[in-house]
Order: structure tokens, then C-alpha cells, then sequence
């Protein structure tokens, strides 16, 4: 597979997983220009011992993570717990509460949502994140209850 090819299908696959880490299209578009000069300087490299899928968004996973431990040494100042609750969602903006919500999750659960959406197989997601899978199953579960109750909260479902 041709380095253009490889970053047409999976691009947006990766932003969208990005975009589940940052919620912040402008930083989720630098991971992802980051994730593909990785993927073109270690094309050469690529064994076939994984899928290219699993090793692009591990590539991609790591480079979440990089982008979140920079952003742990900056402090943040949080809104007070009753503004959160009176948030108010538009019927079009969705697809974004679903994003912020996926980055108010703890750093495993959103690569695994974040996969979970790219419709990857519990196996391959095990795989990326180093965790067997029936404990895969069991985030999954646990991690769709979360959304499920915030989006009950703000009266999204």
C-alpha cells in the first residue's frame, strides 16, 4: 500500500480518534500530521506483524498521549461543578458534546470509545491498548454507561 493511499483511508480515522483525545479540532489536525510523518519516516519499518490499522493508531494513540502529558504540565482552571451541569446542547451540536465528553474520560477510555467508534474488533483494540478482551468488553460497557448518563443528564438521549 502506497503512502498516499495509506494516509487517504486512514486520516480520518485518526482525526476523529484524535479529536476524541483533545477535542480541539485545530490540536486533533496537528496529531494527526504528527501520526503520518511517523508513519511515512517508518513505513520502511513496518513488519506485518500487526495490521497497519492497529499500527497507525498506535502511532496515533501515542502521540494522544504525548499531547496530553504537555498538557498536564500547564495548569487548567475548571469550571465550578454547577456551571457543567447547565451546559446547554443545540440538537446539531451532538457530534461535538459526544467529543467533549469522550475527553472528560480517563486516558484508556477514550482511545478505547474512540476505537470502539472507528468500528474496530474488540481483538485489535486489545491489541492497541495492551489489555485482554474480555477486560476490553468490560471498558467498553462500563465506558458506554458514561456517555449514556451524560447525555441523559443534558437530556440528549
Amino acid at each position: 500500500m502506497e503512502f498516499e493511499e495509506i494516509y487517504r483511508t486512514f486520516s480520518p480515522k485518526v482525526y476523529r480518534l484524535c479529536m476524541g483525545y483533545v477535542n480541539n479540532s485545530d490540536w486533533a489536525k496537528d496529531l494527526v500530521q504528527e501520526t503520518f510523518i511517523a508513519v511515512w519516516q517508518n513505513l520502511s519499518k513496518f513488519r506485518n506483524e500487526s495490521s497497519i490499522n492497529t499500527w497507525i493508531f498506535r502511532i496515533a494513540t501515542n502521540n494522544c498521549l504525548r499531547q496530553l502529558e504537555r498538557e498536564k504540565r500547564f495548569e487548567r482552571t475548571e469550571l465550578p461543578a454547577q456551571l457543567e451541569e447547565k451546559i446547554e446542547i443545540k440538537k446539531d451540536d451532538k457530534i461535538d458534546f459526544l467529543y467533549q465528553c469522550i475527553s472528560e474520560l480517563e486516558e484508556t477510555e477514550r482511545i478505547i470509545i474512540s476505537l470502539v467508534l472507528e468500528d474496530l474488533p474488540q481483538a485489535e483494540i486489545a491489541s492497541i491498548v495492551g489489555m485482554t478482551d474480555g477486560n476490553v468488553r468490560v471498558k467498553i460497557h462500563r465506558i458506554k454507561e458514561k456517555l449514556t448518563a451524560k447525555f441523559s443528564k443534558h437530556g440528549q438521549l
